[in-house]
């Protein structure tokens, strides 16, 4: 090797050290952040009072660090350092105000005591979780509309891109900014005080709470739409929130009860889908693929509930339990499930609670006790358009013995369906009641 190669290379060698080390610092950037903005972003917003306008701060410590930490290397509390960054703009920005005065006042010394940005240890850990607290609240306001606060929520406190909560919802990219500019702009118009709420007003807002929640799960669980039965990555980020949102209101009776049911029925997540993503339905799959982890995590969190089942959410988690309890399908305690509906729906009436409840009658008793109850939900205005009732009505007609009447069920669910997965699934089970019933071996 010449002196001349030998220079070249070290030469290259430094340069490619330089761009590892830039690219390194960069994604640790972007994991930090990732991580820690639903904090930056509650930190923030307690200074400015504003979620809005506390994203953008977060952003802007976000471009900070990815300006310095290239050069000046990564901190060792990175995630202190966004923090300290996020909340010295959110200083500046109040002091630049002409009401700033009045704004002193509302914050006290919050603003005297932000330390200058650096590695140091800056957070007292009680106080962040207050602000994901008052976070999770203010995202999660009644006065925003359903999908409203659902993104809203998944952007703030998920940590999701407009472009991942898009695909995941499968909208479009440019309604879901929308849904998201006009949630900040409502909340700000409407002045919904950065706060966790008390009394009454607590235990209305918790249940929006709760509910966003959920129902982030239950389109990740069992998607509405699309080609894909299940989007795992919301069952994450719902399952993520719940357990954070019971952290922090470990006296919340359904906060336990929504983390037990939404742990229960993640654990069955790896048996519902066959090699080619197929749905696998509850009768068919094979238990030995449910998470024994999350099973354990599930009763645990339904046992931190209390007794005595004290809500809905609750009520959920038991009838989830009885699942996981069974080692084998034939030993479900149907019973007891179908005693558990009929608690649930005195406590939230719903049609869909209805239809559960006949399913599980007629698993108890047999499908001649469960379909009347099916049929007696026929001209229910919100089951109009749902595609398990014909589904259900079919599954009972062909235990039934009536195949036709059964197969015109499946068909017409496969219609209603949005989810290409499951119209496969539905349009199978008609074409096989389609066939001559095969004669029974002797």
């Amino acid at each position: 090797m010449t002196e001349a190669s030998t220079g070249t290379g070290t030469g290259t060698g430094a340069t490619t050290g330089e761009t590892v080390e830039t690219v390194e610092a960069v994604e640790t950037v972007e994991t930090v952040f990732r991580i820690e903005s639903p904090r930056i972003i509650a930190g923030a917003a307690r200074i400015v009072r504003d979620v809005g306008i506390a994203e953008e701060l977060a952003q802007d410590a976000l471009v900070a660090a990815l300006e310095q930490w290239p050069e000046s290397g990564v901190p060792e509390k990175p995630g202190a350092w966004l923090m300290a960054t996020a909340k010295h703009r959110a200083v500046d920005l109040v002091r630049r105000r002409e009401v700033y005065a009045r704004k002193l006042a509302e914050v006290g010394r919050a603003l005297e005591d932000v330390p200058p940005p650096g590695p140091e240890d800056l957070d007292d850990p009680d106080g962040i979780d207050d602000d994901l607290l008052r976070l999770i609240f203010t995202a999660c306001h009644p006065v925003l509309p359903t999908q409203g606060r659902i993104a809203l929520t998944l952007r703030l406190l998920g940590g999701l891109t407009t472009e991942e909560i898009a695909r995941a919802f499968l909208a479009g990219e440019a309604t879901v900014a929308q849904r998201i500019v006009r949630a900040k702009r409502t909340l700000a118009r409407a002045g919904v005080p950065f706060e966790v709420p008390y009394g009454e007003e607590r235990e209305a807002r918790l249940s929006s709470v709760l509910e966003v929640i959920y129902l982030v799960f239950n389109e990740g669980y069992s998607a509405t739409a699309g080609d894909d039965l299940l989007r795992p990555a919301l069952c994450e980020d719902a399952l993520r929130l719940a357990r954070v949102l019971a952290g922090l209101m470990p006296e919340e009776p359904e906060v336990h009860g929504l983390a037990a049911l939404l742990e229960l029925q993640a654990s069955r997540i790896p048996a519902r889908t066959g090699p080619d993503g197929e749905p696998v339905l509850l009768a068919d799959q094979n238990r030995a693929r449910w998470d024994r982890l999350l099973m354990h995590r599930g009763i645990e969190a339904l046992r931190r509930a209390g007794p005595g089942l004290p809500g809905p959410y609750a009520v959920q988690a038991a009838i989830a339990a009885c699942h996981a309890r069974a080692v084998r399908y034939e030993e479900t305690d149907w019973a007891t499930i179908a005693a558990l509906y009929g608690r649930l729906g005195a406590m939230a009436p719903s049609p869909v609670v209805e239809l559960n409840r006949a399913v599980a009658v007629s698993m108890a008793e047999g499908p001649d006790a469960g379909l009347p109850l099916v049929d007696a939900l026929a001209d229910e205005p919100a089951l109009k358009d749902y595609h398990l009732l014909p589904s259900v009505r079919g599954d009972l007609l062909a235990r039934l013995g009536r195949r036709e009447e059964a197969r015109a069920e499946f068909v017409r669910a496969a219609e209603l369906t949005r989810n290409a997965r499951e119209r496969g699934l539905l349009l199978e089970r008609a074409a096989r009641l389609a066939e001559p019933p095969r004669a029974e071996s002797g």
